[in-house]
């Protein structure tokens, strides 16, 4: 008897917990709803991006989305002053053109090597991630082997000169589809001047992103230049 007793209190103990365990797990509907929310809230806030030691990095402020047809009327601009981002429904991907470069766009069926530099804000843990544009990454930036395949954009990595830069050796060799969002509107040309190099902020929801917030169900911002490299 009391060694039924037990067994039936041991069956009902290891059904509580898996039930407790299925409880304290989020679905991925779940994961989504939330990710949705933190976006939401990310372009109401004013918000000022620090890193660990209270430095300023950025100053994303409220932002003002747009829809893609307001851009296209706008000749593919996003207004500063109002700090307006544009939303590609599609993607779910927000972009804000900061500077469109100098040089040209890359065009049907031509290829070219791009340098980025990026600071990588984690919108869910409110917090600044990665970010290569600091002195330990300087001689190492991410290079993108970046290719305009009929108005469709593809790119990898180019590991062959430095071993890689951050993103890669963060996040392996994809490279994030949000980031490629851009190249149809800006140009990427080879500057001597920091003013010339384009620059675009993004909102990057995990499937649009790397590695790690697409298995995790995370978006980030960026703020990323895109410079070509030398011949």
């Amino acid at each position: 008897m009391k060694k039924t007793l037990f067994l039936l209190i041991s069956v009902v103990g290891c059904l509580m917990a898996v039930v407790t365990s299925c409880n304290d797990t989020e679905t991925y509907a779940e994961q989504k709803e939330k990710e949705y929310k933190a976006i939401s809230s990310f372009l109401k806030r004013d918000i000022v991006v620090r890193d660990a030691d209270g430095n300023l990095v950025c100053n994303v402020g409220k932002i003002q989305p747009i829809s893609e047809e307001q851009f296209l009327d706008q000749d593919c601009t996003t207004d500063l002053e109002k700090n307006e981002y544009v939303l590609f429904a599609n993607s779910g991907v927000y972009m804000q053109i900061v500077r469109p470069g100098t040089g040209e766009k890359l065009e049907k069926g031509q290829s070219a090597r791009v340098i980025c530099r990026f600071i990588e804000f984690n919108i869910l843990g409110d917090s600044i991630q990665l970010r290569s544009d600091v002195n330990y990454w300087h001689p190492s930036p991410d290079i993108l082997n970046i290719s305009n395949n009929s108005g469709s954009f593809s790119a990898n990595f180019d590991t062959s000169i430095n071993g890689g830069g951050a993103m890669f050796s963060q996040y392996g060799s994809s490279v994030p589809s949000g980031w490629l969002v851009p190249f149809p509107y800006i140009r990427i040309g080879r500057q001597d001047s920091e003013e010339g190099i384009a620059k675009v902020r993004l909102i990057v929801p995990h499937s649009e992103g790397q590695s790690s917030a697409t298995s995790n169900v995370y978006p980030c911002f960026y703020e990323i230049t895109f410079q070509k490299m030398r011949d």
